[in-house]
């Protein structure tokens, strides 16, 4: 292991803030890989992953969840159907592992993370599909646009789409469409938590026949989530941000405005509500589990404004408000995690599907 890394990994959670940062910053600088999710700011979670990472004899593989998880290295299955397409979009493909072919499975939904800017299906988890799939739970990982090519609104929907697909195609699959949960770190755990909030998209007008399918989901799993995509709001539950960690015209382009000013208006106001799942939380809402890996206290850095546990806080407060069950783990604050928090998502999501854990 390369000593910067090492010694990184012993690093006391006494330091200074500023101390940390600086370091992080040298290292950034040396280790421009170790940012997974690419957004410009090395956490200490993802310079520790990186650091076990090294340590692996012929590991090239990253975690997307925007909390250095380390990644799965195993390998995985194939799948039963790869590369399917599920949209208009080059990026609207699905990969689908079908734990009984012909049989009415439930089915387990993989998003991946990146910051909507990168990522891919391929980081799916192999213990998730293995576990899954000798579970009798059928398996399916998507790919979305990216912010280069589309609004927050419009990547959302497409991960609904995703949903509405396999729906429209159950019988072909031998998916039980009653029984689909989806689970995803970072902007995956972002657009399945939307997904469990948001009133169903089922439109029995359209001339698409996918689109006349349910979007509805039987639970989330969310690592490492933000709580709102109307990041308007984040001041709210995460306080003042740093004026350099926001790059020009970012927010704007998040939901393709023009202007700042634009955001103000009934058009975009009307986006804004459509992507706070804050403000979607209602009581027909199905549970959802919530993980943070990220330490407690300020804002250190932008990775930490994105990830910080006032996200899961702030989303367990809402579903308590609204009766929704949600189960709220964290890894470096209270109520400290108890044990392999993948394995208890696992379970929260088999659960949710009327399954148990192969071997129970």
């Amino acid at each position: 292991m390369r000593p910067a890394f090492f010694a990184f990994l012993i690093l006391p959670w006494a330091l200074a803030a500023a101390d940390t940062d600086a370091r992080l910053q040298e290292l950034l600088k040396r280790y421009p890989e170790a940012d997974t999710n690419k957004d410009g700011i090395l956490t200490l979670e993802e310079a520790q992953a990186h650091a076990k990472k090294l340590r692996r004899p012929n590991s090239g593989a990253t975690s997307d969840d925007g909390g250095g998880t380390p990644p799965d290295t195993s390998k995985k299955p194939a799948p039963t159907h790869a590369d399917v397409s599920y949209g208009p979009h080059e990026r609207h493909k699905l990969d689908l592992w079908l734990a009984l072919p012909g049989a009415p499975t439930p089915l387990i939904v993989y998003i991946h993370g990146g910051g909507f800017v990168n990522g891919s299906k391929a980081g799916a988890s192999a213990t998730m599909i293995r576990e899954s799939l000798a579970a009798g739970v059928s398996f399916m990982a998507i790919n979305y646009r990216f912010r280069a090519s589309a609004p927050i609104q419009d990547i959302l929907r497409d991960c609904a789409r995703a949903i509405q697909f396999v729906r429209f195609k159950a019988r072909d699959y031998g998916i039980d469409p009653t029984r689909i949960a989806s689970y995803g770190g970072s902007a995956g755990a972002t657009a399945s938590l939307w997904l469990a909030f948001h009133d169903d998209l089922a439109d029995p007008s359209a001339t698409d026949p996918v689109l006349r399918e349910s979007s509805r989901i039987a639970g989330a799993g969310a690592i490492n989530t933000q709580a709102t995509m109307n990041i308007l709001r984040w001041p709210e539950f995460l306080g003042p941000a740093q004026a350099e960690w926001s790059r020009p015209g970012e927010t704007v382009a998040f939901y393709g405005a023009a202007t700042e000013a634009e955001l103000s208006t009934p058009k975009f106001k009307a986006i804004l509500d459509d992507v706070d799942m804050l403000g979607l939380v209602s009581r027909d809402d199905p549970p959802v589990f919530l993980f943070s890996a990220q330490p407690d206290g300020p804002l250190a850095n932008r990775g930490h404004a994105l990830h910080h546990p006032n996200h899961a806080r702030a989303v367990k407060r809402a579903c308590d408000a609204a009766g929704v069950s949600a189960t709220a783990w964290f890894g470096m604050v209270e109520p400290r995690i108890e044990g392999d928090y993948q394995h208890a998502l696992r379970e929260f999501l088999f659960a949710r599907l009327g399954v148990k854990l192969a071997g129970r």
